[in-house]
C-alpha cells in the first residue's frame, strides 16, 4: 500500500563560524568533565528534570523513525531493592566464573566488583529497553536498526544527564532477563541498559584515567 510522504518546512539551526568554534569547544570542555560515578547521594531530583532528560533522549534518530525504545523510570524503593538483588546475583556469577581472566584484568584499574549499592541509593533508575518489533493489529511489525537506534538514544540520554548536573553509570548485568520479569515488560522488548541517576556523593572518587587523543581515535582523509 503506497503512502504519500507528508513534509513540512524546517529551518535548521546554524551559526557563524566564530560562534560555531566557540560552541563546539565549550561543549567539548563540558562533556569531557563527564565521568562514570559509582558513589551517589540519595538527594531527591524533581520528576520534571528526569522527564526532560528522557524526552531529550527520545529526539535521537531511528531506523524508519520507529523510535524502538522504552524508558522505564523507577523510583519505587521496593523495585530498586529487587533489581539490586537480581543484578548482584548475576554480577557475582560473572565475577566468579563467567568473566575471562583477561576481562577481569582489564577491570582492575576501575576497581569494580559485583556489589551494586548505587541501585538503591539513587532517587531514580532508568532501564532502557529496545523494542525488537511492534504489534500492529495483532501481527508482528518489524523495527529497523534497533541496536543502532537505541545506542544513539542512550548516548544522548547520558549527555542529557550530565548537562543537567547529574551523574550516572552504564550498568549492563548479564544476562538481563530479570529486568524483563521484574518490570513485567512485553515480549517485544529486550533490556538494553540500566542507568542510576542522581547527584554524586559529596566526596566521590573516580579512577585516574585518560581519554584517547584525537590522533588516536580519528583517521583524517584530505
Amino acid at each position: 500500500m503506497s503512502q504519500t510522504p507528508d513534509f513540512i518546512n524546517h529551518t535548521p539551526v546554524t551559526f557563524p563560524e566564530d560562534e560555531m568554534m566557540r560552541r563546539s569547544k565549550e561543549l567539548l570542555e563540558f562533556t569531557n568533565k563527564r565521568r562514570s560515578i559509582r558513589e551517589f547521594s540519595d538527594k531527591p531530583i524533581p520528576f520534571e528534570v528526569i522527564s526532560n532528560i528522557i524526552m531529550t533522549a527520545s529526539t535521537a534518530p531511528s531506523g524508519a523513525h520507529k523510535q524502538p525504545w522504552t524508558f522505564c523510570l523507577i523510583s519505587s524503593a521496593e523495585l530498586k531493592k529487587r533489581i539490586r538483588g537480581a543484578a548482584e546475583k548475576e554480577e557475582f556469577d560473572s565475577y566468579n566464573g563467567r568473566m575471562s581472566e583477561e576481562w577481569l584484568q582489564d577491570l582492575l584499574p576501575l576497581g569494580t566488583d559485583w556489589t551494586k549499592p548505587f541501585i538503591e541509593t539513587v532517587p531514580w533508575i532508568i532501564v532502557v529497553f529496545k523494542r525488537a518489533f511492534e504489534y500492529v493489529d495483532d501481527k508482528k511489525w518489524q523495527n529497523y536498526y534497533v541496536n543502532e537506534s537505541v545506542g544513539i538514544a542512550c548516548g544522548i540520554l547520558i549527555n542529557a544527564i550530565h548537562h543537567a548536573g547529574l551523574a550516572t553509570l552504564t550498568h549492563t548485568p548479564s544476562p538481563m532477563k530479570f529486568l524483563t520479569d521484574i518490570l513485567e515488560r512485553p515480549d517485544n522488548e529486550r533490556p538494553y541498559l540500566l542507568l542510576p541517576v542522581g547527584y554524586p556523593a559529596d566526596e566521590v572518587k573516580v579512577p585516574n584515567l585518560n581519554r584517547k587523543s584525537f590522533e588516536e581515535i580519528c583517521v583524517r582523509y584530505d
